[in-house]
């Protein structure tokens, strides 16, 4: 199954692993390394991490980008409930 992953969706995740060990903007490396937006990455990395060949590919990785992206949502929704109470 780990075929199915693309040499993009690869750079993706390795970006995202050694992100923390990088300088600069994310942003800019984001654009220089992998030639496409911040916004296109994000849309991006958001649909990869709930496929299984990421999940199969980086287990570690997967899981803790999981675990933020629900983080944050439920931060949203718990800012929206206190606006609309």
């Amino acid at each position: 199954m780990l075929g199915d992953l693309t040499d993009r969706d690869r750079a993706i995740l390795a970006l995202e692993a050694e992100w923390p060990r990088h300088g600069g903007t994310k942003e800019e490396v984001i654009r220089s390394r992998l030639g496409m937006s911040p916004a296109r990455y994000y849309q991006l990395l958001g649909r990869l991490i709930d496929t299984e060949q990421a999940l199969e590919h980086d287990p570690l990785l997967v899981r803790r980008l999981r675990r933020l992206r629900e983080s944050r949502t439920d931060r949203r929704v718990a800012r929206m409930r206190g606006f609309a109470g």
